[in-house]
């Protein structure tokens, strides 16, 4: 029981498990928004728990991949060669068997949501597990990992309404750049070492200054997106003001960041961690 334990505190590290809250409240929030629009209210207990099994089956996987793709990266860099696919605490063929297990469940998962959740649930995948390929050859790297969660919500309304509406696509933008921009700022930290590496980032091919200057330019986007999706929704008051909490949130984390780069690890996971889930709280004062 204790080397279970042990073991699955190793893949939990691995795959950084509790990071999943980043993209968990933005598919509630289209679930909720959803069953909203369509006069439902609620889209129950069924839903919530497979929106939650698809969620985190689709991050594992995706985190599981790249851990896999970048062990020769991650061996030489001092801020991650600590990882449990790195110093041989998960080995290859668990790290590719924990990889399909979780892919085989998505894909399961989306089967009994409904026929288009099933359809979009392999490209979805391809998707995912792009991200880490792109960083090899090319700085757009940082979208591909924002369009990865973006397609957090987009599974949301699929789920509940089996179609892509316009505020969706809003919101899903929206996350996007969210999730590019704090990716950039969290990026910094391996400026001199992708450069060192030829690996492709923003900071490394632009500067820190620069860095600093495009994040803003994603996050000014966030609060834009984001303001349409409540517009393009018909969302009142509580919905605004979550947009507006956003825009103070994203301000902060840059204010930060730019005060101390030793801040980054606050800025990249307490920051964001609370704009998620006020997000989704004030979202569900809105609709119910």
């Amino acid at each position: 029981m204790n080397r279970l334990k042990t073991k699955l505190a190793h893949f939990s590290e691995l795959v950084m498990f509790k990071h999943s809250l980043f993209s968990l409240p933005f598919i509630f929030i289209a679930m909720l928004v959803a069953a909203h629009k369509d006069g439902s209210g609620w889209f129950g207990w069924k839903l919530l728990l497979l929106g939650t099994l698809a969620a985190v089956t689709a991050r594992n996987f995706a985190m599981g991949v790249n851990r896999y793709l970048d062990r020769d990266i991650d061996m030489l860099n001092p801020r991650t060669k600590g990882r449990p696919s790195v110093d041989g605490r998960v080995s290859d063929g668990q790290m590719i068997g924990f990889i399909a297990i979780n892919a085989l469940l998505f894909v399961m998962v989306a089967y009994f949501i409904n026929p288009l959740a099933f359809k979009l649930s392999l490209p979805i995948l391809a998707v995912l597990g792009a991200y880490t390929l792109f960083k090899r050859f090319s700085a757009l790297a940082h979208l591909i990992l924002g369009v990865s969660l973006g397609l957090a919500p987009i599974a949301g309304v699929v789920a509940v309404s089996a179609e892509i509406p316009l505020w969706s696509v809003y919101l899903a933008v929206g996350v996007m750049f969210w999730v590019a921009g704090f990716d950039l700022l969290y990026s910094l930290q391996d400026m001199a070492f992708d450069k060192a590496n030829n690996l492709h980032s923003i900071p490394s091919r632009f500067g820190a200054a620069r860095t600093m200057w495009i994040a803003r330019v994603f996050h000014v986007l966030t609060v834009l997106f984001w303001a349409c999706f409540v517009y393009t929704a018909g969302l009142g008051f509580w919905a605004q003001l979550a947009v507006l909490f956003s825009a103070v949130m994203l301000s902060y984390e840059h204010y930060l960041v730019n005060k101390d780069f030793t801040k980054i690890d606050k800025a990249f996971f307490t920051v964001n961690g609370y704009l998620g889930f006020v997000f989704l709280i004030l979202i569900i004062m809105e609709v119910v």
